[in-house]
């Protein structure tokens, strides 16, 4: 049976599957919302996300995957069993291969924890990928080449920063700053500067519209409704994008600055080869506007954006399948 190969982007804000031969054929918020009194699983994904923050006591919407790594070990296993079943439909006999994904930096435990969460979705055999790697395949690099090729990758829980050649990474990082702190930054900027308590939905809202972390040739500006912190009451205030450069300078830094360190530990060839060729950026937090000219300012590298960054990391777990597969070919 064709199509039983099933690659996983099990990302903090939303999973992608892609399918040999048909592409990513999901992409849902990794979001559930489950019934407290009786643990029944309302809805998961865009139906569970639209819940967040909005739920009555006994139904919770939670994310079951912080920062990259599995919080929540039976919520997750559902929730990955639910997806391979809606992408492949009912009617597949055999198991799927699975390869998933995880950030660069896991520990042998949580590796094990989602390769045993996939086997119990379903799963006939699981593969695991470093998040760059798949990450650079999806942008297209040909990663088995003997030259240096450095992936910045910035998902919704974590940033994975490598410089990768023949096949592997060289030089990685993992940090714990991406997408979901970008909204938090936002939060907190709103609650001091302008007393005013905002969802994490809103703030992403504003981040996704007027959002950037380098001055834009024209301000933007948006309103924003929340409660007043003073009065107790809703209000409506507006917000320009030189404010939100201001409430993420520190979360976008710290990004720079491990871009940084990871050029620092690269070997002089390698570097060289990144001078040359620039860095590439991935994943849904690279498409905050101004992450390219800060980049580029603070390394005096040519950086760029991957054509789909979203899409990017699934694309590559999936393909990665059919880069074992051609490997598997060779030797047989």
């Amino acid at each position: 049976m064709v199509g039983s190969d099933i690659g996983i982007d099990l990302g903090t804000a939303s999973i992608l599957v892609y399918i040999k031969g048909k592409g990513v054929v999901l992409k849902e918020p990794s979001v559930v919302a489950f019934d407290r009194d009786t643990n029944k699983i309302k809805a998961i994904g865009e139906e569970a996300r639209l819940m967040l923050g909005r739920t009555p006591g006994n139904i919770v919407a939670v994310r079951p995957l912080r920062q990259g790594v599995i919080s929540d070990y039976t919520v997750t296993e559902k929730m990955i069993k639910h997806f391979i079943q809606k992408a492949l439909g009912k009617k597949s006999f055999r198991k799927p291969l699975v390869s998933v994904c995880v950030p660069s930096g896991v520990t042998e435990v949580e590796k094990k924890a989602v390769e045993d969460a996939t086997f119990a979705a379903g799963a006939r055999d699981v593969k695991i990928i470093e998040e760059p790697i798949a990450a650079a395949i999806g942008a297209g690099i040909d990663i088995s080449k003997p030259c240096g090729n450095m992936i910045v990758d910035i998902g919704g829980g974590t940033s994975d920063i490598a410089v990768i050649s023949l096949g592997g990474s060289v030089v990685s990082t993992s940090i714990k700053i991406a997408g979901d702190d970008f909204d938090e930054a936002i939060v907190r900027y709103m609650r001091k500067k302008h007393n005013l308590l905002i969802g994490e939905r809103t703030a992403e809202d504003i981040k996704i519209k007027i959002g950037t972390c380098y001055p834009l040739p024209q301000p933007e500006t948006i309103e924003v409704r929340g409660r007043n912190l003073v009065t107790g009451l809703p209000r409506t205030i507006t917000v320009s994008s030189e404010e939100t450069e201001e409430a993420l300078r520190e979360a976008t830094l710290q990004i720079v600055e491990a871009v940084h360190s990871v050029l620092e530990k690269t070997p002089p060839e390698l570097a060289a080869d990144v001078a040359d060729r620039g860095i590439v950026l991935t994943g849904g937090g690279s498409l905050l506007r101004g992450l390219e000219e800060l980049i580029e300012e603070k390394t005096g590298i040519n950086t760029m954006t991957a054509e789909q960054p979203m899409t990017c990391v699934a694309i590559g777990t999936g393909k990665y399948v059919e880069f074992l597969a051609g490997k598997r070919d060779e030797e047989f």
